[in-house]
């Protein structure tokens, strides 16, 4: 099979793994050398459905010795196959990159014969960018479930970094969905991966030459949807992956209804999107807003509000708390304000040291008013707060507001 018959069918293949996301990684070019990677990320670029393409996100090969019922590309499934070999995918990236068309490469694969076989050919790619052809470039490569340690060690010298999928949120459901997985064979490489880390920084700390070890960390991907796992689930899963693995980044992809034949799956005709745009939004108030798990979700409320942004649920789920004096509370509790984020916090902080604030101050912190200005006290502020309207007003009077941009942004671009 040709090159590029080959690449239209991975790159097709590939679509379907969102774990891909500017580098967090610093490697500087060297004399000679091709490309560089830096904290700044990736240059992107969107596909129609709004997910980052970046890199050149390929797959190794799609075929699989699995059955998973959730995977396009699934063994039993009779779809076009191919399989590159290591010096293909070497060369396509190199020349990608020379034509401008590139600034790194994803690289994910099925398992092939078996996982310590994929996965010696995939450390073999990054190590022949690396040390044949100085690629300096940004390196993403999926760690094999299953695969040697020694392997993915090798790995983890010459690529950005590693992640290994999860895929399925609870290991009951996976067995289900995937019975040739699990949960130990996934998890294993995730400590592995997290202990080598640990121990380069600390061997990099007495030997500044010491070879550097996955230095943007390893991530994971959930599949939303394809199980009856619920977002409580989902979450307690990410903050112990995020607390005890030191992941970077957990991925939320949204299950696209590709076998509908097998009846283990949910009957969706769409992929939940919203669903899974809210876990996005939920993720966040873990990693920057100092939020915990049950106060997002909870043995009450065990799926997010589809309707509402998390931030607003939990502040119309507990107005006890509100409306908070924006010139006396502390950054924990000003976090909590929808409208407010934590460089708007951090802001705000700082300023009032000087004098007391008003809205227009806030304003011109970055404070979104619009959301703000009912869940706080300044030192003047006309609006009501959510004690005079009640939290289901307030809900509806947000959600009327919400609509309506939503409907003017959507004849706008229809005038386009």
């Amino acid at each position: 099979m040709e090159t590029l018959e080959k690449l239209k069918i991975l790159s097709a293949a590939a679509k379907y793994d969102v774990s891909c996301s500017s580098s967090g990684s610093n490697r500087k070019n060297t004399p000679g050398g091709l490309g560089n990677a830096s904290y700044a990320g990736i240059c992107h670029s969107f596909a129609d459905d709004g997910r980052c393409i970046s890199l050149l996100k390929i797959l190794f090969t799609n075929h699989c010795i699995y059955d998973c019922a959730y995977c396009a590309n699934r063994k039993s499934n009779d779809i076009p196959r191919a399989t590159f070999n290591v010096d293909e995918v070497v060369d396509l990236t190199i020349n990608f990159y020379r034509r401008n068309y590139i600034e790194g490469l994803f690289l994910s694969s099925g398992v092939v014969k078996s996982p310590d076989f994929t996965m010696e050919r995939l450390a073999r790619i990054a190590r022949d960018l690396r040390l044949v052809h100085k690629f300096n470039g940004y390196i993403h490569l999926k760690s094999i479930p299953g695969a040697s340690p020694e392997l993915i060690k090798a790995a983890g010298l010459y690529a950005d970094r590693l992640s290994v999928n999860i895929e399925i949120p609870s290991e009951q459901n996976l067995k289900l969905l995937a019975p040739d997985k699990n949960y130990p064979s996934i998890l294993d490489p995730m400590n592995y991966i997290r202990n080598e880390i640990a121990v380069n920084k600390e061997e990099r700390r007495k030997y500044s030459k010491a070879p550097i070890f996955t230095p943007a960390g390893q991530s994971t991907q959930l599949i939303i949807g394809a199980s009856p796992d619920t977002d409580s689930q989902i979450m307690h899963l990410s903050s112990s992956l995020y607390s005890e693995n030191k992941l970077k980044r957990v991925y939320y992809s949204a299950y696209n209804p590709t076998n509908e034949y097998d009846k283990r799956l949910p009957a969706l005709t769409t992929p939940p999107l919203r669903r899974e745009h809210r876990l996005y939004q939920a993720d966040w108030l873990l990693r920057f807003y100092e939020f915990k798990v049950d106060e997002i979700v909870n043995d009450r409320n065990p799926n997010l509000d589809l309707e509402l942004d998390p931030k607003l649920g939990y502040a119309l789920r507990n107005p006890h708390l509100f409306p908070v004096d924006i010139n006396r509370a502390d950054l924990h509790m000003i976090l909590r304000v929808p409208g407010i984020g934590p460089k708007s916090a951090r802001l705000i902080l700082s300023a009032r040291r000087y004098s007391k604030l008003n809205s227009f101050h806030l304003q011109k912190i970055g404070v979104v008013m619009k959301r703000a200005r009912y869940f706080i006290t300044c030192h003047e502020l006309p609006s009501p707060s959510i004690q005079e309207l009640t939290p289901l007003r307030l809900k509806t009077q947000l959600m009327q507001t919400e609509r309506s941009k939503q409907l003017t942004d959507a004849m706008q671009l229809s005038l386009f």
